[in-house]
């Protein structure tokens, strides 16, 4: 597997985890006063966040992508949704069709 797909690939499951600790447990910790589910779906995302920004680091590394891209790549993903229009950014920049979870 590329570079490029492992970073679409990371980018796109840490995009989710991002929606799913906005979206699902945030409101579960201050709603339902279930504060575990911040405190597993944070530290999930975490560890995602460290993977993505490996990758990206890679990717930049190896000519990928530039020092320019990798900036608005990383601050996209602090964004909710941001990590979908990185995705679709890539593939319309390099012509590629977009990566599924199926694929792998």
């Amino acid at each position: 597997m590329s570079e490029l797909k492992k970073f679409l690939l990371i980018n796109k499951i840490e995009g989710i985890s991002f929606i799913l600790l906005i979206f699902v447990a945030m409101p579960l910790k201050y709603f339902a006063d279930v504060a575990v589910a911040t405190k597993i779906m944070g530290s999930i995302h975490g560890f995602l966040f460290v993977i993505f920004c490996y990758q990206l680091y890679k990717i930049c590394k190896r000519s990928f992508i530039s020092s320019r891209e990798a900036i608005l790549y990383f601050v996209l993903s602090l964004v909710p949704f941001g990590s979908f229009y990185t995705e679709r950014l890539i593939n319309n920049r390099l012509d590629i069709e977009p990566i599924a979870i199926k694929d792998f």
